[in-house]
């Protein structure tokens, strides 16, 4: 038997833990939190305490899980309280902060948008983690770029993505991901129709990455915003992704800049604007099209009726290709073009002639190149964008 005044080891150790959650949260250890003289609703005072023991127990379940894992600790997530964003970006956590962080995490109901770019997660990281975001309620925005990730990491976060189908936006930029981890992603676009934007910018996703891709874009329901520039789409691989585009009803923003779809993809871009009617904004600069590929891409062209935006700037064109182009939606009475971007172009006469003709036409459509810039200025579409309280409720 213990007398009132002897405390075992455990409980010593866990009042340490509460006393340095507590003073993280800024108020010395055992003193309770002051409360509102002005206020006199028992119902407030008893969910505002309800509100600091619930983060007092995240802080000590964080600091408990650091200890385990051997991380440090990072005292902005100490500090966040209710806060709906936790940007802990280029903190260096590795596996082990991601071990540390995901029981604090999943059980944290105020995070919104979840920032762990540069991190140095890497696959273990990423496993770690994915459990927090499969069960978390709140999380509904998640950026993981420059992570390392790898097949192992994609195949974690896909998982714990289609578990959760209230994460509507995704960022992956920068993991190294390649064609094995193009099928894991082709299964999140065919199971998670919630998913509203995703990024899967400077990767290495190649050939066959398209060819797996494409028709996972055809059937998917629900994306509206695709970043893939910065990748190897080229050959077979970029002509199967233009088809799924054709195929797709959903999307409305397409960013395949800096890829390799050359001739054979612009044709398939072209065939697939034939038929698409949802698509709205289209970046295939630096994509190796010549004036053939740009005189098929704007085969499509005479037809689309959606397409507000469209930049192809910085490929080997020509003033040829660009003049095609603009002869297509010319011949188009139903073109919806406001931008056409033919920057890093050098262009003729005969084209800027035509501009001319063409702006008798339209004269809502603004045509960018080196020779005549002009000012643009961007309505934002109706696509998803996280929705943020200014500050944390009281």
């Amino acid at each position: 038997m213990r007398g009132p005044c002897e405390k075992s080891g455990e409980s010593e150790e866990q009042e340490k833990e509460v006393a340095a959650a507590a003073t993280a949260a800024g108020r010395p250890a055992g003193v309770p939190k002051a409360e509102d003289s002005d206020s006199d609703s028992d119902s407030n005072l008893e969910t505002e305490g309800t509100h600091g023991l619930r983060e007092l127990v995240k802080d000590t379940l964080y600091l408990r899980s650091c200890r385990a894992h051997g991380a440090m600790p990072v005292s902005c997530f100490l500090r966040q309280g209710r806060a709906p964003e936790l940007n802990l970006r280029h903190r260096g956590l590795g596996p082990q902060g991601a071990r540390a962080l995901a029981p604090a995490l999943s059980s944290n109901p105020y995070v919104k948008r979840l920032d762990l770019r540069d991190n140095g997660l890497r696959g273990a990281g990423a496993e770690a983690l994915a459990h927090a975001m499969s069960k978390s309620s709140s999380i509904c925005d998640v950026d993981l770029s420059e992570n390392q990730l790898g097949a192992v990491g994609a195949q974690a976060v896909c998982a714990a993505l289609m578990a959760n189908p209230a994460i509507q936006k995704v960022q992956l930029a920068g993991n190294s991901l390649e064609e094995q981890a193009a099928q894991y992603l082709a299964e999140l676009l065919l199971a998670h129709t919630g998913l509203k934007s995703l990024d899967l910018s400077y990767n290495q996703l190649n050939d066959q990455a398209g060819e797996t891709l494409g028709p996972a874009l055809a059937e998917n329901t629900g994306l509206t915003e695709l970043n893939l520039s910065w990748n190897h789409l080229r050959g077979p691989g970029a002509v199967s992704f233009a088809r799924g585009l054709g195929a797709n009803i959903f999307l409305r923003v397409l960013d395949i800049s800096y890829n390799g779809f050359g001739d054979p993809g612009a044709s398939a871009v072209g065939e697939a604007l034939r038929t698409n009617n949802v698509l709205e904004e289209l970046n295939m600069s630096n994509n190796r099209i010549s004036v053939v590929g740009a005189r098929s891409l704007g085969l499509g062209l005479r037809v689309n009726q959606t397409l507000r935006i469209l930049v192809m700037s910085r490929n080997p064109m020509r003033s040829e290709g660009c003049l095609g182009v603009l002869k297509s939606v010319r011949d188009n009475p139903v073109s919806a073009l406001e931008l056409l971007d033919f920057s890093g172009i050098q262009v003729h006469r005969e084209f800027e002639d035509l501009t001319s003709s063409v702006k008798a036409i339209l004269p809502g459509l603004c045509i960018k190149t080196d020779a005549g810039r002009v000012e643009y200025k961007k309505e934002l579409l109706a696509v998803w964008r996280p929705s943020l309280p200014a500050s944390a409720p009281k």
